[in-house]
Parts: structure tokens; sequence; C-alpha cells
């Protein structure tokens, strides 16, 4: 990293910006994330201006930025905490970044694109293109409405062309969530629901980017035992068998489902009744794998260990049901998605659809052109195909 580029602007218009700045963000910073008045410095002679606070997490915070470098443009700055296991992470999640930025260079396959990162006294921070809410969040702010079928429809041609663009540069996400998939522009449209006596919102473009690799996974790298946040977790991981891209298309199952009915699919913390709900949904864990897994513990003469009148096995039964019964419409399109995601939803890895053929699926050709729309360059910004 070279020295500092002297800032454009005149000193006393410079003081001025950087003091009002400090005094609005320093204080909450040093408190949450231990970051030094001398940091904030760095970032006005690179950055210039922090304009707000966008998230944070155990990892640090994410602040928006402008960017006079990049003709006042704003971007996201995620800024993590001088701990050796998340910089561990931050160095692990810039090494992916750089390869998709290799290998997209024109950021065409809608993961994140990290513009620059640098390390100043051992935070390590990374500037991104500035995107809006996640998918989950625009949800929960709505009151948990489903998305409609064709705005599913919409978000889910580009999750798996996404992930396939991964799995085809031998990297799996492992941690694919409807946190983690951004809209580029989250701005709405408002309508009054007389019935439920509630205002509700329907975003405007359905363009969305995925980000968040610092648990991404290269063929080649050690690969964690667990893997995944909970309620989109593979059974080849719950039961600790290995696992590779499949685990992606398993979770991308649970997301599609998650924004077609508003809620989560496996809705558990704990092992056993997660496996149990799988049952419950899907049918049996095949025997073959209840063969092969270290975790017998988990099953009793080849069948899942399970108590159906206790309590947890109450709990399952009233709140799970076969797939197919959470159809909200008898509608060729509402069957289509289903059958989707029951591909996406197969026990066995081997056996689960990859994504490749889950582009070509019946599903997305019910969706005028979406290949060609896809294709073209007007629909990756933001073309919103979604109404």
């Amino acid at each position: 990293l070279t020295s500092p580029p002297r800032p454009t602007h005149s000193p006393q218009h410079f003081s001025y910006r950087f003091q009002s700045n400090l005094q609005s963000v320093s204080l909450s910073l040093s408190l949450s994330a231990c970051l030094s008045v001398f940091l904030f410095y760095f970032f006005f002679f690179y950055i210039d201006e922090i304009v707000s606070t966008l998230g944070e997490g155990t990892f640090g915070r994410v602040m928006r930025c402008i960017d006079h470098r990049r003709g006042g443009a704003h971007v996201a700055l995620k800024i993590i905490k001088n701990v050796e296991k998340y910089k561990e992470a931050a160095r692990l999640e810039i090494n992916v970044l750089e390869k998709i930025n290799e290998k997209d260079p024109e950021n065409k396959h809608l993961c994140v694109q990290m513009f620059d990162w640098f390390d100043y006294h051992g935070h390590m921070c990374i500037s991104f293109e500035l995107l809006a809410l996640s998918t989950f969040d625009f949800l929960k702010e709505n009151n948990y409405l489903p998305y409609s079928i064709s705005q599913v429809r919409h978000m889910a041609y580009q999750l798996c062309l996404a992930v396939k663009f991964l799995h085809e540069n031998k990297l799996t996400h492992t941690d694919l969530k409807p946190e983690n998939i951004l809209f580029v522009n989250s701005d709405f449209t408002m309508t009054y629901n007389v019935e439920k006596k509630r205002e509700e919102r329907t975003v405007k473009s359905t363009a969305v980017r995925v980000v968040d690799f610092g648990s991404a996974t290269f063929d080649h790298e050690h690969h964690s035992t667990i893997v995944s946040t909970r309620h989109y977790r593979a059974p080849e991981v719950i039961l600790e068998m290995g696992w590779s891209q499949p685990c992606d298309v398993w979770s991308i199952g649970c997301i599609l489902f998650e924004y077609y009915l508003g809620f989560t699919l496996f809705q558990t913390h704990d092992n056993r009744e997660h496996l149990a709900m799988m049952e419950r949904i899907l049918g049996p864990v095949p025997s073959r794998m209840i063969r092969k897994t270290r975790k017998q513990k988990y099953f009793y003469h080849g069948r899942l260990d399970w108590d159906e009148n206790s309590s947890a096995g109450r709990y399952v039964r009233e709140n799970c049901k076969p797939l197919r019964r959470y159809l909200l419409s008898e509608a060729e399109e509402h069957h289509q998605l289903f059958d989707l995601i029951e591909g996406m939803l197969e026990y066995e890895p081997t056996k689960r659809l990859p994504l490749a053929s889950a582009l070509r699926h019946p599903f997305f050709q019910s969706g005028s052109g979406m290949a060609e729309q896809t294709a073209s360059k007007n629909w990756e910004g933001n073309r919103d195909i979604s109404r």
C-alpha cells in the first residue's frame, strides 16, 4: 500500500468535514468496533467522507462512504475488528473476491463487486459497490409478506446464475441465506390492504447480488466439518458426511421456499429435530446415508431415533407438513416452482439438481424470455421484470 494521496480539497474544507464526521461516528465506533481516531483520519485520505452506518456484526461494521476517487460514488466500506480470527476471515474473503474480479471483470455474474481493500494498523478494510436492503430485511420490514411468484422467479434465476458461476470456478459459497442476497435497489411502492388493515410494500426492482464470501471455500482448500447457517444447512453437513457444491443448492431450495411463503422451512436449532422436520416434509432419510454417517446417535435400527409423542415430536407434527401441502395455488407455475424446490432438496448430494439443469427448469421457461432477459446487458443492471 502506498502513502495516502494528498487531499485535493482545501485544508479549511477538509478540517471542517473531518471534524464534523468525526464527532458523529468516532464515538460509536470506538465503543463497538474499537477503531481509533487515526483510522478515520486515514479514511479521509482514501474515502473522503463517511456518511452513515449500514450495519454491524461481530466482525466489525459496514459504513456508507463517498469515494471521490470514483467521482463521488457512494460505496460500502467493511471495517474489520483488529482480532486475528476476523482478520484471517477477511483475508480469505479478499482472496475469493479478487478471484471473482479476475474471472468476472465486467461484473456480469451478479456477485458483489469489491473495489479495493487495505490493512490499516491491523484493521482490514474492504470497499464494495453499494447495494440496498437484503431480501430478508425487506421481507422483515414488510411484515414477512411473501414475494409474488414472478418476483420469486426472477430472484431465483439470478441466484442460480450467480452460484453456478461460483461452482464453475471451483468455489462453494457455504452460507447462502436471504440475508446474503441484497437488492441492487430496494425502493418500493406502497398499497393499503383493506382486509388486513395494513400498508404493504412491493419492491420495484428484483435485481439482486450475492454477498458475504467470508466462508466461501475453494475445492482444494480445507473443508470445515460444519458450514451454513442452521436453517439452510444440508443433510450431509448435519450428518458430517463431507460436502461440496450441492450444499449450496440445498440452501437455495430453502431460500426459494422462504421467498414464496414468507417464513423459514426448517425452523429449528437442534440436529435431531432438524432431521425429523426433513422427514416430515421430504420423506425418510435414505438408508445409504444412515449407514454411511458418523452420527449414528441420531438413528436406531436404520431409522431416525425420534419420539413423535414428545413435546418436540408434537411441535414438528403440528408445524411441518409434506412439501406440496405448502402450495398457495394450484396454478401450473406454482407447481413448477415446487418441482424445482424438490429437486434442490434431494437428500443425496449426487442426486440433487445441478444449477445448470435448474436454469433450464420449466419454472423459468414460463417467465417470458427469462434467459434472453438475463443475457441482456440492460437486465444486468436494474431492469425490472418482476411485474
